[in-house]
């Protein structure tokens, strides 16, 4: 979700996912395109529309987004800590929206140190029923498939066991599908442009997808295949 890794692969994502085939649920309508136009809530495919940010969108209004669900950037490897975390986490409690938080990692850390980092930023802010927590995976760090594919599970499930609540799993299509082999028990934010709302299918080992990223303007623009009531659902009890 960071956007300068994400401009970088829209184009070869663009052309790799053009032929992907659609699940039965999926739209086939075109993806949305830079404007500031409010989405609805409930996609006319009955999918469920949500919105991500992090400090790159500092002011943004959930109260006119048209989202049932957000979910913001808390923190990053062992030490960063998203500055508009606490705004956006806040301001979408306050708007009665399903939120989460998602933590950007670095398999060249250590994986407990990183987890630790972020469930204490995330517990430093009032917790509410349905919260969501998940991870962001995109880089390898020079790091092997092995030990990329390790970190994510030693992070994940340090998370589960500390929280009760089973991680996302955010990453690209392509990233998630050499690397996420395995992780098939943790729901699937997966992110693929040049597709439709929904129009995706799962990678790796993954049976179904959970959240679609299927664009990032004006901000990232999402899906869910699930109602807000069972997405918040996944969360916290």
């Amino acid at each position: 979700m960071q956007p300068n890794v994400k401009k970088l692969l829209a184009g070869a994502l663009l052309a790799a996912t053009a032929a992907a085939p659609a699940l039965g649920l999926a739209s086939t309508a075109a993806p949305a395109q830079a404007s500031t136009a409010v989405q609805a809530t409930v996609h006319a495919d009955g999918l469920t529309y949500g919105q991500d940010v992090s400090h790159y969108q500092p002011d943004h209004d959930w109260a006119a987004s048209g989202a049932a669900f957000g979910i913001v950037k808390a923190t990053e490897g062992a030490t960063r800590v998203d500055a508009s975390f606490a705004r956006h986490w806040a301001d979408l409690g306050a708007k009665g929206k399903v939120r989460g938080a998602y933590h950007y990692g670095h398999p060249s850390n250590d994986p407990i140190a990183e987890a630790d980092h972020f469930l204490s930023v995330v517990n430093r802010q009032p917790a509410a029923k349905g919260d969501l927590l998940a991870l962001d995976l995109e880089t390898t760090d020079g790091r092997s498939v092995t030990e990329v594919n390790a970190w994510a599970r030693t992070w994940l499930a340090h998370v589960q066991a500390k929280t009760g609540i089973t991680p996302l799993f955010y990453s690209g299509w392509n990233f998630a599908d050499e690397y996420g082999r395995g992780l098939q028990q943790y729901p699937l934010w997966v992110a693929r442009y040049g597709v439709g709302p929904g129009s995706v299918t799962a990678p790796a080992d993954w049976k179904s997808w959970t959240i679609h990223q299927y664009a990032d303007a004006p901000v990232d623009q999402n899906v869910s295949a699930l109602t807000a009531a069972r997405l918040k659902g996944l969360g916290r009890r």
